[in-house]
């Protein structure tokens, strides 16, 4: 069991509108209004994104035997692994910003 194509073309595929989210909301979003939808849709991107690699990670552990140190032992099985905890880090970023953006950014004007 090395890297599994199936789901690494999946992980792929899910990088695509996490970035965008991301980007979205970094350049395009406006500034300081809270917004329930664009909030919403963050979250559910984001959890979305994160049951992913998750889910790969349960498998590994607990479905085979000895299927976590097969692969380690190959390049490609540690690339599968730096796959996984990119879209993992990358769907908790898109998590974290949705949630903001149920309040708004903070504004120090006002402090």
């Amino acid at each position: 069991m090395s890297a599994r194509p199936s789901t690494t073309l999946r992980l792929w595929v899910l990088l695509v509108p996490t970035l965008a989210y991301l980007e979205w909301a970094y350049y395009f979003r406006p500034y300081g209004q809270p917004s329930l939808v664009d909030g919403g849709v963050g979250v559910l991107l984001g959890l979305y994104t994160c049951a992913h690699p998750a889910a790969n990670c349960i498998d590994l552990i607990f479905l085979e035997r000895g299927a976590f140190k097969r692969v380690t032992s190959e390049w490609a099985g540690l690339g599968w692994l730096a796959l996984n905890f990119v879209v993992m880090l990358v769907g908790w970023m898109v998590l974290v910003v949705g949630t903001t953006q149920f309040t708004g950014r903070a504004s120090f004007e006002t402090l």
